[in-house]
């Protein structure tokens, strides 16, 4: 994304984001139930620490992506938590976590918050609580141009085909469970799904949206084949330890503020992501 049109895109969420502390009071800030861990409640700790901390996976394009040129992080969620940071009247710091641990930094008290498009699974809405979703995507496919056999989605569960995923993302159990013939291949770090796919050991992987969209900005070598029909269409949400109900509400009327004011869609447009916005 060039960077005049992130400036853009910045001082529009900015206005807005203006506009609307003026129009609204300020929000409560009762403690409630402590939270997993022990001590005040979420909030009060936050605006006495002076910073928010922000569990992100940087290598989600679009959504928090730390450029490996210049470290500078971008995306969604990297403008949002900025936006909520401020807020609350703290600033942002990020924790660098993946989807397979996240929900362990956050019952360790490692951030406060997981702000970077968590999908809502039954298995991790068993150790975390979720705010209301903002972001939905279904799985999509990615092979290379010059596969000889792979062109449709109906050509990926075949026998002999293995079908890479990233490990401790909802695309491992899912397809897990949808492949009948295939063989599933769950890459941990650091190897990546691309290697696996370029180097030939899997025929494709699987992703999300916004993923996908990384792909086509930066891969010469990849084809996305998208869903025919849905396949397993998930939810994204923000994610917290149990046990603090006010600062779940809290994140929640910040989800409802930026659907209703247009921040939400704003920051999606500045990284091609509006058709996965869930503004209702």
């Amino acid at each position: 994304m060039h960077s005049s049109n992130r400036r853009s895109a910045l001082a529009l969420i900015t206005g807005l984001f203006a506009a609307t502390a003026q129009a609204q009071p300020a929000s409560a800030t009762s403690s409630g139930p402590p939270g997993a861990t022990a001590g005040s409640g979420r909030l009060e700790r936050i605006k006495a620490s002076g910073t928010l901390r922000v569990c992100i996976w940087p290598d989600y394009y679009g959504i928090s992506f730390r450029n490996p040129k210049n470290g500078e992080l971008s995306g969604v969620d990297e403008m949002l938590s900025a936006q909520f940071a401020r807020e609350l009247g703290v600033k942002p710091v990020y924790v660098d976590t993946t989807f397979a641990t996240f929900t362990d930094d956050l019952l360790a008290d490692r951030c406060d918050i997981a702000m970077f498009g968590v999908g809502i699974t039954p298995s991790r809405a068993a150790l975390v609580k979720f705010s209301q979703p903002y972001l939905r995507s279904d799985i999509y496919a990615v092979t290379t141009k010059s596969h000889p056999s792979l062109k449709t989605w109906d050509d990926i569960d075949k026998p002999g085909r293995v079908v890479a995923v990233q490990a401790g993302t909802f695309m491992e159990p899912v397809m897990k469970g949808n492949l009948k013939q295939a063989e599933l291949m769950a890459v941990k770090l650091p190897n990546t799904r691309e290697r696996e796919v370029q180097s030939g050991r899997a025929d494709v992987f699987m992703t999300d949206y916004p993923y996908s969209r990384r792909v086509l900005d930066n891969a010469d070598w990849a084809r996305v084949i998208p869903p025919d029909r849905p396949v397993n269409p998930v939810s994204y949400a923000y994610a917290v330890a149990p046990g603090d109900e006010a600062w779940l509400a809290r994140i929640d009327k910040f989800v409802v503020d930026i659907k209703r004011d247009g921040r939400l869609l704003s920051a999606a447009k500045a990284f091609k992501l509006e058709p996965i916005v869930l503004n209702q």
